[in-house]
């Protein structure tokens, strides 16, 4: 393991240093009570959710964000960016308790994806199912009422041949065999009676064909999801990791001998982690993470380009459990963190973040306040209020160039420097 790298921590400028004591609140537990959430810039109120939600899972598919249940609530629903509505797709089995569990994209064609979902714990049954989803928007003529109407929305499913689509099933091998991930595992290998709580996964691997794991207390699994087997098991260098950060580099850093990189953040620890997929190994190193965001889990999070966002969460400060309304911003390339004066609307946890199709809105879903009532707010901002303009990426610095070309109708050549002036000209505007 490699020293500590040094950490330069700014604040982005013109915003202030913050008082924290204005910022965090001591958490206590209350009777619950309903809370109206008054937005102010940058934040946009979207439509409500279907029902209070924290802990949830989310995944984008084109114009939707599909919400796969939340803690101890199985319904999924379908979230329309465009639309702002809500529909309802199928709930999980009866027989499956979500607390804590993970869902991510396992198959993303142009008119489906398949969704995998596992977690539990030795209290709960541990399940791993998968549902393939295609939209509940095709057929469009209900207006989203079909939200409140499980019956109707099964009824429409069948009439339209999609029995074997947006329904949570058991996930099976290529002999048909059920497979639970983690379930034949030994308890040092999936951590204590807490087992999948928590947990936080990326595909990733030459082929996509790999699911890295992180779960309490500070484990890495990597699960061949060709073979169905466990492959590698190791010890995270840090403190614990629950309700953490857990993301995959951008692809552009991606190496093609096979070395995998993803980020950790967590209980003061930061780390960057590197598989290398021939021999079967990681290598950590450490990354110091931002001393307001040390005491915390449960944010919400988001991962784009060479940038990680970070809002709201949970942890301990002195004596006391605290929640945080603070927002955060990580630099990989610059390995830098900036604190911003804008925060969300009341200090907030068990909130999901997630991108829109197009890059251009954070979404912030559901989660739980200060007197832990969850609440069933969803709220939205402009990405580019959180990232400068020398963050952009290659693809949206030539989206602005041809907009500019059109606009102007320029018929010229290009050359690299022309790059270096529109950063510094999305600067001054």
């Amino acid at each position: 393991m490699q020293a500590e790298q040094k950490q330069n921590f700014t604040i982005s400028t013109p915003f202030r240093v913050l008082n924290n004591s204005a910022l965090f609140a001591k958490h206590e537990k209350i009777p619950e009570q309903s809370q109206a959430v008054t937005t102010s810039a940058p934040f946009q109120s979207s439509k409500d959710l279907p029902t209070p939600s924290e802990c949830t899972q989310c995944v984008l598919h084109k114009h939707e964000i599909l919400i796969c249940g939340s803690a101890y609530r199985r319904a999924c629903y379908s979230y329309h960016t465009l639309k702002n509505e809500y529909k309802f797709i199928c709930s999980y089995p009866r027989d499956v308790t979500l607390s804590g569990h993970c869902v991510v994209k396992l198959v993303d064609n142009r008119n489906e994806i398949t969704l995998l979902s596992f977690g539990g714990n030795k209290h709960t049954k541990m399940h791993t199912l998968i549902m393939k989803y295609v939209s509940v928007w095709s057929n469009d003529n209900d207006n989203g009422n079909e939200m409140n109407d499980p019956k109707k929305s099964k009824k429409s499913k069948k009439s339209n041949n999609l029995n074997n689509y947006n329904q949570w099933v058991t996930f099976r091998d290529n002999s048909n065999n059920p497979i639970i991930i983690g379930e034949n595992e030994d308890d040092d290998e999936i951590g204590d009676e807490n087992g999948y709580e928590g947990a936080r996964a990326v595909i990733g691997g030459s082929n996509n064909h790999l699911l890295f794991i992180t779960y309490y207390p500070k484990n890495i699994s990597v699960f061949d999801l060709n073979t169905f087997q466990f492959i590698k098991h190791d010890s995270l260098p840090t403190n614990y990791t629950r309700y953490h950060c857990f993301v995959s580099k951008s692809e552009n850093e991606q190496e093609k001998n096979k070395n995998y990189k993803m980020l950790l953040f967590c209980d003061k620890k930061g780390l960057s982690i590197e598989y290398n997929e021939d021999n079967n190994s990681f290598q950590f190193n450490q990354l110091r993470a931002c001393n307001d965001v040390t005491i915390f889990n449960r944010f919400a999070y988001i991962c784009i380009n060479d940038i990680i966002l970070f809002f709201g969460g949970y942890g301990w400060e002195g004596n006391k459990y605290v929640v945080s309304k603070l927002a955060h911003k990580y630099s990989i390339q610059e390995n830098t963190w900036t604190t911003f004066e804008h925060t969300l609307p009341i200090p907030l946890y068990n909130c999901f973040g997630i991108l829109n199709e197009n890059n251009n809105y954070i979404h912030i879903i559901g989660g739980s306040d200060t007197k832990r009532d969850i609440i069933s707010t969803h709220i939205k901002t402009k990405l580019n209020i959180w990232r400068d303009s020398s963050e952009l990426s290659k693809d949206e610095i030539k989206l602005v160039v041809q907009n500019w070309v059109r606009i102007l109708k320029i018929k010229l050549g290009w050359i690299d420097d022309f790059d270096k002036i529109i950063i510094k000209y999305s600067k001054l505007t």
